[in-house]
């Protein structure tokens, strides 16, 4: 089996939730796998967590978790430094995880008034390599790249183990693979044993926040992707129109998309002060 080639710990981890709207629901089973870049065995962590709110039932159906397994269980407060301390400055990683995970825990931390930056972190979605270069499901995924059949789907101790194996059976099969883009243009070799050329090739870089709030242009420049304010660049928006600033940091937007601005804020104010305005 392949080794990673790390130069900082990474986790993976998998959530099981009340829902799918990362801003609504809630967590009520995560996992996290930390591979260590000294070598040592991998960290786990697993906890069921009391979400506080009720589970739909398409979810229940899918995870098998219900308000009875959890009626004794810590709730997310309860549980968030523990988790916290165990992730501490690692990269990020997991199976969907750009689009869900990672907003979910970034909104399960924000609610209990702690902000979890994931700017000087790598993030690394295994489904992303898996749909780019052969489209399908975690399942098949398991068999494609590993030769065998998943069991016990959607536990999500289960499923990070699972992507773990996916994601090293992934190196070894495409590393030194070249791929082609939409337009039938050669891309040498995208996949490589490095977290960041990973990062770049898992995240869509058009976008800064998961809800996709905020595009990048082709310049460079990031504008807002919704509103009043659609096309237009959101730092010369929010350095003339503080109002909307603050209504952005009120409202229901998720928690990425407040630290992207407020981080903004900072520079224009580092800015002005740079100016001597």
């Amino acid at each position: 089996m392949t080794e990673l080639n790390l130069d900082r710990d990474i986790v993976f981890f998998d959530v099981e939730t009340t829902g799918l709207n990362v801003i609504r629901d809630r967590i009520v089973q995560i996992a996290l796998v930390k591979l260590h870049k000294n070598g040592d065995p991998p960290s786990e962590l697993t906890e069921l967590v009391n979400p506080g709110i009720p589970i739909s039932e398409e979810s229940m159906a899918i995870h098998g978790i219900t308000p009875k397994d959890l009626a004794n269980k810590p709730t997310f407060r309860q549980l968030a430094q523990k988790i916290w301390d165990f992730i501490g400055n690692a990269d990020l990683a997991g199976y969907n995880s750009n689009r869900f995970d990672v907003p979910m825990l970034m909104e399960e931390f924000a609610r209990v008034g702690m902000e979890f930056d994931i700017s000087k972190r790598r993030l690394i979605d295994v489904q992303r390599i898996f749909y780019k270069m052969e489209p399908r499901t975690l399942k098949a995924a398991y068999r494609f790249y590993c030769g065998q059949e998943m069991t016990d789907a959607h536990d999500a101790l289960v499923d990070v183990r699972t992507t773990i194996d996916v994601f090293k059976g992934q190196l070894k099969a495409y590393e030194g693979v070249d791929m082609l883009d939409e337009d039938g243009n050669r891309i040498p070799a995208p996949i490589q044993n490095n977290m960041q050329v990973l990062h770049d090739f898992t995240n869509d870089l058009n976008f800064l926040d998961a809800t996709q709030k905020i595009r990048v242009q082709p310049d460079g420049t990031a504008v807002f992707n919704f509103g009043k304010y659609n096309g237009q660049p959101v730092k010369e928006i929010l350095a003339k129109d503080r109002n909307y600033y603050h209504w952005i940091l009120e409202k229901e937007f998720s928690s990425q998309l407040k630290q992207i601005v407020k981080e903004m804020m900072r520079e224009i104010e580092k800015e002005k002060q740079a100016n001597g305005k």
